[in-house]
């Protein structure tokens, strides 16, 4: 059987129905929160603790930060699983004063918060870019 010109016009047609796209788009976002204090297993640090910045990496696993601590005025220190401390650094229109109830981080595709790519969020909706990353080392 062979199709007439006429014929495949008529498949063609859809009887009304509609075509459509979806498309779906997922928003993971990790919350870090704002630690009171010190952990548990630093009882035999000192109380005041003075903090010199080393170089620090560009990238951090964010799977591997387990909180937060407001230091200074335009920057976050992260405490990473492995003990590490790093201060997230950001530019002088960012003040860190909005972060004391916490603070996101949106999901990467990669898992990693990187230094001039990705943002810190506060809770009431401020976003401040991040400008880089400093290692910090206990002064002796």
């Amino acid at each position: 059987m062979t199709l007439t010109p006429a014929a495949s016009a008529q498949v063609a047609q859809w009887d009304g129905a509609e075509l459509a796209q979806l498309s779906i788009h997922q928003r993971i976002v990790i919350r870090i929160p704002r630690i009171l204090g010190r952990r548990p297993e630093q009882k035999s640090e000192p109380a005041a603790v003075r903090w010199v910045e080393k170089k620090g990496p560009r990238c951090v696993p964010m799977s591997a930060l387990e909180g937060a601590i407001i230091t200074g005025g335009d920057s976050v220190d992260l405490i990473v699983a492995d003990g590490t401390r790093l201060r997230a650094g950001f530019d002088d229109d960012c003040p860190a004063l909005d972060f004391y109830s916490g603070l996101y981080v949106k999901g990467t595709t990669d898992g990693m918060i990187c230094a001039d790519r990705d943002s810190i969020r506060s809770r009431s909706g401020s976003v401040c870019r991040i400008d880089g990353f400093k290692r910090l080392v206990a002064k002796r």
